[in-house]
Parts: structure tokens; sequence; C-alpha cells
């Protein structure tokens, strides 16, 4: 049974489709039907239903998946273990880390790291930090830089990096705007534009309303922490963002009664070895 083969297979199951796994592995899409095929041949089973463009797991490809991920991080364990007794930082790194991150933190370090070592091959993904921490338990990143989980999830390692304050904001015509302080009744009466209820940022605001017995009123809300600074520039509501983000378009609430942060950081995983690469990522961020 070829590596090839099972990679293809699982990124077929990952994407959903066939011209994204193609996408995603640099392949063309006959190549990774090619491949996919012979292992179903190999197996004697199929192993996914097409039905128009959709592509779903049969059940003996559910069941094929799991051992198929278990086998390729084995293989790459393997790899990364000859790798790294010579001492050397070369081969790939499969990290996963946040758009804002990837905008406001994650440049300089990452400028160090490509001049000090050209022979690491880079594969940087970007999503969604609860996203990117799945990704680690289930074996398919090595590394995330990310927001760190409120509580602490399992068999994942987290090292904070960075302590990211947040900061309440609203846009400069804002009933608040001119307000020396703002009490949290004051700010709760008007509506929010808040990252998305699944998010580790939002998490903690909730936790913290939870505390004080008050109720959130949320008019929109979206994972881009960029896009929400925009909607409350332009007036849409009021907003919890990294203290990064104020700027000339948006005012800083004084809300006394709530001073929150949120930690930003490295997340692997507790069971796997790092990579030479993986563990100078982290120096390298950890340097500023």
């Amino acid at each position: 049974m070829e590596l090839n083969a099972l990679k293809a297979f699982v990124e077929v199951a990952h994407q959903g489709s066939f011209s994204d796994a193609a996408e995603a592995l640099y392949l063309t899409q006959p190549a990774v039907s090619k491949r996919v095929a012979q292992l179903e041949t190999e197996l004697g089973a199929r192993l996914f239903d097409r039905i128009g463009r959709k592509v779903t797991l049969t059940s003996a490809g559910s069941t094929l998946l799991p051992n198929a991920r278990r086998l390729l991080n084995d293989a790459r364990e393997l790899q990364r273990l000859a790798a790294d007794l010579s001492g050397d930082v070369r081969g790939r790194l499969s990290m996963g880390t946040s758009h804002h991150i990837g905008l406001h933190r994650l440049p300089p370090p990452l400028k160090r790291f490509v001049e000090d070592y050209p022979e690491v091959e880079l594969d940087i993904r970007f999503m969604d930090s609860e996203a990117a921490c799945r990704a680690v338990e289930t074996g398919d990143l090595e590394l995330a830089i990310v927001t760190l989980p409120p509580e602490p999830l399992p068999n994942l390692k987290m090292a904070t990096i960075w302590d990211d304050p947040l900061a309440f904001m609203v846009g400069l015509d804002h009933p608040l705007a001119d307000r020396t302080e703002v009490t949290l009744a004051d700010l709760f009466v008007h509506p929010a534009v808040l990252p998305g209820s699944t998010t580790y940022t939002r998490a903690i605001l909730e936790e913290a309303v939870r505390n004080v017995g008050v109720q959130l009123k949320v008019g929109m809300a979206t994972n881009y922490l960029e896009t929400l600074h925009m909607l409350v520039a332009t007036g849409l509501g009021w907003s919890l963002l990294p203290a990064t983000l104020l700027d000339h378009q948006v005012a800083r609430l004084d809300v006394p009664e709530m001073r929150l942060a949120r930690q930003l950081g490295a997340v692997t995983h507790q069971k796997r070895s790092l990579s030479n690469a993986a563990m100078e990522m982290i120096r390298a961020c950890q340097a500023g």
C-alpha cells in the first residue's frame, strides 16, 4: 500500500472534492483519481460515493480514514526522527495560524526563520484558531500558532508566546464614543458586532458576561477580526477586539468593570515529538 495513495485518499476525504484535493496536493485531478482508484482496487472496496459533484465516504472509507491518518502520521514521525538525528533544521513543517496572527504577529519571526533555515519547506495554513487546534489533535498539523483556548484541551500542549489585551471599541460617531468611562449596563444597551459564537475570543467575553449577570445584544458576527474592525468603524455596533487593532477610525471605551485579555501561542500534540523545524519556529516567535 503506497503512502501517496493514502495521502490522496485522506485529502479527498478532508476536502470532500477530488479537484480541491488535487489543488492541495499540487497534483492534477486525474492523478488523484488514479491513486484513489488504485487503493480501492488493492483493498477490494469502494471508498467514496460520487454523486454529481458530491463526494462522500462509504462505510469502508469511514473505517479506513482514521487508520490511514495514523499510518501517515507514523510515516511523518519516522521521517522527522531520521532528519532530526543529524541536528539539521530542514524538511517539511506543516503549521496553522489565524489570519490575525499572520498579519499582526507572525511576519517578523517568520522572516527571521526563513532567512535562518532556508532548507525548511513551510506549509502554512491560515484558518480559525479552533480549526487549527483540531488539526493538531488529529495529526494533520504539527504546530499551530494561534489564539489559545481559554480551557485546556485533551491531548494538546499549549505555550503562551504573546499576551494580547482586548479592548472595547466603537465608531467615532457612536453615542458612547466621547464618554470618559462606560458601565456595562450602558454598553450592553447597544448592539454588538462580535467574533463567532464558537471562537475562543467570544468564549472569553461570554464567560465574563455570565459572571456579572448581563446579556449580550449581538447584531452581527464574523470570525475575521479585521472585518469586525471595519463594521465598528462604520457604526454598526461596538466590539471587543485585540488592542493592536486600535487606530484613528475607532474609539476605545474605558469599561472599568471588565478588563479582558487573551493569550496567543503555540499548540502541539502531547504525544508527538517535535521536529527541529517546529522547535525553531516556536523559538523564533518567542524571540519577538
